[in-house]
């Protein structure tokens, strides 16, 4: 983690005071600047923390913050612990810990165990910028937390970084949801954190999201969320990834293309490939439009690859794919309100009258994909193979990146949708 201190500026300076307001510095505003304020409330939590009082977020501040940013923190058991006193102690509840702790007996603690202690406060921020690093610490969190939630990666990144995915339920029916095929369309990402943690809460506490009752959908669904396809790209986008390598790589990059805005403007892979333009359907009608349009090379945006596939990122989404049986998939992109159900003349079982009743809990409009973005997705790949229904998803209304602003907003539009995913197959 980089190192942090008075003047500093970005997307880990939101994470600095996220992390702080949550540890009881409610004053503090998130605003990403590294003023007075935060100087100060970093020194007393140094302080409180036995730390070095300098203000300066290091390794150590980073390590002491890290349990408000994954929601959770370590306890070994001492003599005289009850999980009653532990809620007390770490201002949580005695649900938060039992659950969090599926195969410790609360009546029988044995010095010396290891317990999470979930916090009482909502995982997922709606205020901040989102990165590789937020979105890994989240999944982390959501997995302590709730046990019953599975994680793995489905591959690397070009940098190296997982493709983080969890799963929901024990039902035959699969279904599919990802987002973040672009880097400048990040706000898609806490969409899907933000209904898995509603998904979990609510099927722990016997309650409905968006009108169903949560245990229904874990028995009949099961449900694979892949929040961040392009890491690398968020990255740079939202200023993680600021300088190195692969940073002066991409600039070289952009500064082909002038017409591209940098770092915002970026869609792309970090090696410069749009990864959903890379699925083998028809992605030769895709590489002639966009070179057509001059897009010949690596790019921020729209460049097609040397050959399907060849993007680690995309070829990882399409294998897991592959070794599924999903029955319905939904891409989520930004921006325009719009879901795209339709590839080329396939019209799945279903798919119009799935695609109309998205349209309807939405308010989004429904369209076909126009020509000239109508090949080589994700989307358009899915239903090729399986003639199954897939849709892309196109949240929010403006230019990408899309403020943070929106979020409530784009939430609340795809709820329904979101649940509609599986209870409409």
């Amino acid at each position: 983690m980089e190192m942090l201190r008075f003047g500093s500026r970005g997307t880990l300076v939101e994470y600095l005071q996220l992390a702080l307001v949550r540890a009881g510095y409610t004053l503090l505003t998130v605003d990403g600047i590294f003023g007075a304020r935060t100087r100060d409330a970093v020194r007393d939590f140094q302080q409180k923390n036995g730390l070095s009082a300098d203000g300066v977020v290091g390794r150590q501040t980073w390590g002491a913050l890290m349990p408000y940013l994954k929601g959770y923190t370590t306890h070994i058991v001492r003599s005289g612990d009850t999980f009653f006193r532990l809620a007390q102690t770490y201002n949580t509840d005695m649900r938060r810990i039992m659950l969090a702790n599926p195969t410790v007996d609360p009546q029988n603690l044995q010095i010396g165990t290891t317990l999470y202690i979930p916090f009482a406060f909502p995982l997922v921020p709606t205020t901040v910028a989102y990165s590789s690093l937020l979105n890994a610490w989240i999944v982390e969190g959501l997995t302590v937390r709730y046990p019953f939630v599975q994680s793995g990666s489905v591959g690397k990144s070009v940098m190296g970084k997982d493709l983080l995915y969890m799963r929901f339920g024990q039902g035959k029916k699969e279904v599919f949801y990802n987002a973040a095929h672009h880097a400048n369309e990040w706000l898609t990402t806490p969409v899907l954190l933000q209904f898995a943690e509603e998904y979990a809460e609510s099927y722990v506490t016997g309650g409905q999201i968006g009108g169903t009752l949560a245990a229904q959908l874990f028995r009949k669904y099961s449900l694979y969320l892949l929040p961040m396809v392009n890491p690398d790209g968020v990255d740079l986008v939202t200023g993680v990834l600021s300088s190195g390598g692969y940073y002066n790589r991409a600039r070289q990059i952009a500064n082909a293309y002038p017409q591209v805005p940098f770092p915002n403007g970026w869609k792309a892979n970090i090696a410069g490939v749009d990864l959903n333009l890379q699925y083998p359907a028809n992605w030769e009608e895709a590489k002639r439009i966009k070179f057509e349009q001059g897009f010949t090379s690596p790019a921020p945006r729209d460049f097609v690859g040397t050959a399907p596939l060849v993007a680690p990122e995309s070829f990882a989404v399409y294998n897991f794919t592959r070794m599924h049986d999903f029955l319905l998939i939904l891409s989520y992109h930004s921006q325009g309100e719009i879901i795209y159900w339709k590839y080329l003349d396939y019209e799945p079982d279903r798919s119009r009258e799935i695609a109309e009743y998205f349209g309807e809990v939405s308010g989004y409009a429904v369209e076909e994909t126009p020509y000239a973005s109508g090949f080589a997705g994700y989307k358009d790949w899915f239903i090729e193979t399986y003639n199954r229904p897939g849709y892309t998803i196109e949240v929010g209304i403006g230019q990408s990146p899309l403020p943070v602003s929106q979020f409530p907003k784009i939430y609340s539009d795809n709820l329904g949708i979101l649940v509609g995913g599986m209870t409409q197959i």
